[in-house]
C-alpha cells in the first residue's frame, strides 16, 4: 500500500502491504502524540483527548498516511481504532448524526432511533471516557464536525484528516502534506514499471514524478498505464503528460492530478470510458459488478471484466467483494459525465441502478422465507445472479452493503426525479431488514427510512404514504420513550389518514393517540380517543378490533378507578372475543375481569371469574396461558384464605410448565393495583 492504498485490481495483490515514503511525516506525528500539550500544568495530562491534524489535498495520501500512523501506534490504545467519515465521497458533510451513529455501532452500543446529534455525540464521548482508543475522523470539513466527537479522556488520540485547519480547537497538532519526494515517488512508480524501466531512464521517472507533484493518487493512475503497455518507455509518458494542456476547471484536484487522469482516461475504450463515468452516480463511491452492470446497461460478465480493467488503471480501487472509486477523482468524473452523457442517459442509468437494488433487496428477503411460499416462489424465477444460496449468505451481503444500500435510498429520495423507485427501494430495504435484524435492533436505520419516506410523500401530496409513515416514526417514537413526540406524530398521521380517506390509518392513529396519553397517565383523553377508534370499528364491522379496544378501554378506567366502566368494557371485551372465537383472548379478557372484580371488593365474584378463566384457558390447548391463569386464581385463594387450594393450583402451574418452575413471562397477566 502507497500512502494511498495502491490496490489495482489483480496486479495489486503484491504491493498492499507496502507503504511508500511520508517517514519525516510519521516521525513527526510520533513525537507530536509524545510531546505535552498546552494545556498540561505540572506535568498532568491535558483533559481532553489529543487531536492530531494531517491536512492535505484530495489525492495526497493523507487518509492513507492516517491509516498507516495507526498501524504503527495500535498497540498503544488496546481498545482500537474508531473511524468515521466525516464528508461523503461527493463533497457533502456526513450529518453528525449519522457520524455518530457509526461510531455507536462500531462500538457496540445500541443509537437510540430519533435522537438529535447532541444526544448522539454526547454517547460517543460517553463511551470513549472509559476507553483508549484512537479516534480516526477521515476527510472532516471543520473544527465543528470533530469538536463534538472528542472524548475528555487524555488517554485516547483523536487523528482527523481534513483539506485544510481545524481552527477552533486548541493545541491541534498539523501535519502538511504536499508531494511525495522524489525517491519515494520513484519506487512508488517502479511497482507497477518495473525496475528495469525505471533504470533505463532515470530522468524520465523523474520527471514523471515532478510532473504528478508527487501525489500518490496521479502515479497510481501514471503507473497503471505503463503496466498495462510494456512497450512503452518511461520518456514517452513524461513526454505525454508535459504536452497534455492545463486543466483550469477542475481546480479541485489541482492540475498535476487532473493531468494524469485525463492520459490515462483517454486510453480507455468508449464502453470503459462510459462504464467509468456513471461509476461516479455510485452511492458512497461504491460499487460492485451489479452497480456496474446496472449502470452501464451491459452484463454481469462484461462489468466484472471493465471493473478488473478500470482497477489495473487506478480508477477504482478493489475492496473485497466490490470497488471503491477514490473521493479525488469524482470531480473529474462528474465533469466528464455533464459533458459526454444526455440528462435522460443519465436518469436512465440511476432508474436501472435502483431497479437492480430493489430486486437484490426482494431476493434478500425473500430467502427467509419458509420454502414453498409465495416469496421463494418468485425468488426462483429471478435470475441466478441476483439469488441467495442461504439465509446467512444475505444477511451478510445485507451487512456489509448497509451503507451504500442507506446512501442509495437517501440519494434516490434528494434526486426527485424517481421517488417512485425511491419508495420501492426503501420499503424493500425496510422489509430486508426487518427480515434479517428484526425491527428493535434496526431501529435506527428503520427511523432514517421511514423519514425518507415521510419526505417524498409531503413533496408529493401522498397522503396514505405521508400516514403511514408518521405512524411508524411515532411508533420508533414511543419505543423509546418520546411519547410527547409519538403523540404529535400520531395526530399528524390521523389528519394525513383522513385526507387519504384511509379507514386503516385514521383507526390506527386514533388508538395510538390514546395509547400515548394513556402513557402519559392522562386517563380521560385515553378513554376519548379509544371510545373513538372503537366506533369506527363498530362501524365497519372489525371485531377483532373491537374486542382489543373495549379491553384497552376497560384498562384506562381501572388504572383511573373506576370500575364499573372498567368492568362493562372487559365484559364486552369477553362477549366481543366470545363472537370471533377467539379462545386464548377470551381466557386473557376474563382474567382481566377478575382483577377488576378484587379492586373493587367482590372476592367472590373474583374466584368464580377466575375458575371460569383457567377452565377456557384449558380448551386452547395453550399450557403457559393455562399455567398463568393457575397461578392468578392461586394469589386469589390466598387472599380469600384457602392456602391448600393455592399450592394445589400452583402445582397444577409447574406440572403444565414442566420446569418446576413458574416463570410465565409470556403470558405474564399485569397484577399492578390500580392508580388513584
Amino acid at each position: 500500500m502507497t500512502e494511498q492504498a495502491v490496490d489495482v485490481g489483480g496486479r495489486a495483490e503484491a504491493y498492499r502491504s507496502q507503504f511508500f515514503g511520508r517517514q519525516r511525516e510519521l516521525k513527526s506525528l510520533r513525537a507530536d502524540i509524545e510531546r505535552a500539550g498546552l494545556d498540561t500544568i505540572s506535568g498532568r495530562k491535558a483533559p481532553r483527548a489529543r487531536v492530531l491534524l494531517i491536512a492535505g489535498r484530495p489525492g495526497s495520501g493523507r487518509t492513507a498516511l492516517a491509516e498507516e500512523l495507526a498501524r504503527r501506534v495500535a498497540a498503544d490504545y488496546p481498545d482500537g481504532v474508531l473511524r468515521a467519515r466525516l464528508t461523503e465521497p461527493g463533497g457533502r458533510r456526513v450529518p453528525m448524526e449519522r457520524a455518530a451513529r457509526g461510531l455507536l455501532d462500531s462500538l457496540g452500543i445500541a443509537s437510540p432511533p430519533g435522537a438529535g446529534e447532541d444526544e448522539l455525540t454526547g454517547m460517543v464521548r460517553e463511551a470513549l471516557t472509559e476507553r483508549r482508543m484512537l479516534l480516526l475522523l477521515d476527510d472532516a470539513g471543520d473544527a465543528e464536525q470533530v469538536d463534538p466527537l472528542l472524548p475528555d479522556n487524555p488517554d485516547c488520540l483523536a487523528v482527523a484528516v481534513a483539506e485544510g485547519p481545524l481552527t477552533g480547537i486548541p493545541d491541534v497538532r498539523p501535519c502538511t502534506l504536499g508531494g511525495m519526494d522524489a525517491k519515494s515517488a520513484i519506487e512508488l512508480l517502479g511497482t507497477f514499471t518495473g525496475s528495469v524501466r525505471i533504470t533505463v531512464d532515470p530522468q524520465a521517472a523523474e520527471s514523471i514524478a515532478e510532473e504528478c507533484g508527487g501525489l500518490p493518487t496521479a502515479l497510481v493512475l501514471v503507473g497503471g498505464w505503463l503496466a498495462a503497455r510494456p512497450r512503452a518507455s518511461v520518456a514517452d509518458v513524461a513526454k505525454r503528460l508535459r504536452a497534455l494542456p492545463d486543466d483550469s476547471e477542475q481546480p479541485k484536484v489541482g492540475r498535476p492530478l487532473a493531468r494524469a487522469f485525463r492520459l490515462v482516461y483517454e486510453s480507455l475504450s468508449p464502453s470503459a470510458a462510459g462504464m467509468l463515468r456513471l461509476l461516479s452516480l455510485a452511492p458512497g463511491g461504491i460499487a460492485d459488478a451489479h452497480t456496474a452492470s446496472a449502470l452501464a446497461g451491459c452484463s454481469l460478465q462484461t462489468a466484472e471484466a471493465t471493473l478488473c480493467e478500470l482497477a489495473d488503471l487506478g480508477f477504482v480501487r478493489s475492496a473485497g467483494d466490490h470497488h471503491e472509486v477514490p473521493g479525488a477523482l469524482l470531480p473529474l468524473l462528474r465533469t466528464l459525465l455533464q459533458a459526454h452523457d444526455r440528462p435522460a442517459e443519465v436518469q436512465l442509468a440511476r432508474a436501472r441502478m435502483l431497479e437492480r437494488t430493489v430486486r437484490q433487496l426482494h431476493s434478500c428477503r425473500a430467502i427467509t422465507e419458509p420454502d414453498g411460499s409465495p416469496a421463494r416462489m418468485k425468488l426462483a424465477g429471478l435470475p441466478r445472479a441476483l439469488r441467495f444460496s442461504t439465509a446467512s449468505a444475505a444477511a451478510e451481503w445485507l451487512r456489509i452493503r448497509l451503507p451504500a444500500l442507506l446512501a442509495s435510498a437517501r440519494l434516490a429520495v434528494e434526486d426527485g426525479e424517481l421517488d417512485t423507485l425511491a419508495r420501492r427501494l426503501v420499503a424493500a430495504l425496510v422489509r430486508a431488514l426487518a427480515a434479517h435484524r428484526g425491527t428493535e435492533d434496526a431501529a435506527a436505520e428503520l427511523y432514517g427510512l421511514h423519514q425518507l419516506v415521510l419526505g417524498v410523500a409531503e413533496r408529493r401530496g401522498l397522503h396514505r404514504e405521508r400516514a403511514a409513515a408518521l405512524l411508524n416514526l411515532a411508533d420508533l417514537d414511543a419505543q423509546t420513550g418520546r411519547t410527547e413526540e409519538a403523540l404529535a406524530r400520531y395526530r399528524a398521521a390521523l389528519d394525513a389518514g383522513r385526507a387519504a380517506n384511509d379507514p386503516y390509518a385514521t383507526g390506527r392513529a386514533m388508538e395510538s393517540v390514546g395509547g400515548a396519553y394513556q402513557e402519559l397517565g392522562d386517563w380521560q383523553r385515553a378513554a376519548d380517543w379509544y371510545g373513538r377508534a372503537l366506533a369506527q370499528r363498530q362501524a365497519r364491522g372489525e371485531g377483532a378490533d373491537e374486542a382489543r379496544l373495549y379491553g384497552r378501554l376497560g384498562a384506562v378506567h381501572t388504572y383511573a378507578g373506576r370500575y364499573g366502566e372498567a368492568l362493562r368494557n372487559w365484559r364486552a371485551a369477553v362477549a366481543g372475543y366470545r363472537r370471533i372465537g377467539d379462545l386464548p383472548s377470551r381466557a386473557r379478557a376474563l382474567s382481566e375481569v377478575a382483577r377488576v372484580q378484587e379492586y373493587a371488593g367482590r372476592p367472590e365474584e373474583c374466584l368464580r371469574t377466575c375458575q371460569e378463566a383457567v377452565e377456557w384457558a384449558r380448551q386452547t390447548g395453550d399450557a403457559r396461558l393455562q399455567a398463568a391463569l393457575q397461578l392468578r386464581l392461586a394469589d386469589t385463594l390466598d387472599r380469600l384464605g384457602d392456602p391448600t387450594a393455592a399450592r394445589l393450583h400452583r402445582a397444577m402451574a409447574e406440572k403444565l410448565l414442566g420446569t418446576g418452575g413458574t416463570d410465565v413471562s409470556a403470558y405474564e397477566i399485569r397484577s399492578t393495583p390500580a392508580k388513584d
